[in-house]
Parts: C-alpha cells; sequence; structure tokens
C-alpha cells in the first residue's frame, strides 16, 4: 500500500531565493583537510603560529605608526543656516 504515490499531496519545490542567497556568498569556515600525518601536523602548526607572529608585528606596526601623530578631534566646518 505504501510503495506507491500518495494522492493529493506534491513536492515542495526547492526555492530560488534560497538557492540565490546561499549562492552569493561562499560558506564559512576552513576549505581543506586538515593534515593526519604527524610531519605534516607539525609543519601545519609551525606555518599557524609563524602567520600569527607576522600579522601581530603587522598590527603593532600600524599601531605605532597610527599613534606616533598628535590625535584631535575635527570639528564641523560646515556653515550653519
Amino acid at each position: 500500500m505504501a510503495q506507491g504515490k500518495t494522492k493529493g499531496l506534491q513536492a515542495k519545490a526547492p526555492s530560488s531565493r534560497h538557492a540565490a542567497k546561499a549562492a552569493s556568498a561562499p560558506k564559512k569556515g576552513k576549505r581543506f583537510i586538515a593534515p593526519k600525518k604527524t610531519v605534516l601536523v607539525k609543519q601545519a602548526a609551525l606555518h599557524k603560529n609563524l602567520t600569527a607572529k607576522i600579522n601581530k608585528s603587522i598590527e603593532q606596526q600600524m599601531v605605532s605608526a597610527a599613534s606616533s601623530g598628535k590625535l584631535t578631534i575635527m570639528k564641523n566646518t560646515a556653515p550653519e543656516a
């Protein structure tokens, strides 16, 4: 009895809006398979550590470059009517 098509029920058509939204932006998260061999795991950890240190160094350089000048609040110079 349950092997045939059911009467009166229709399958939902996939929403084109959802498909467009999914295709517009890439998915979040990692896009590679984590290594399983010990040598590759150590190499990946070293690469991650070095990348973090380089990024931290760049951020510190940017902060020091930005804070070397005098910080002032810009006043609105538009004439009032």
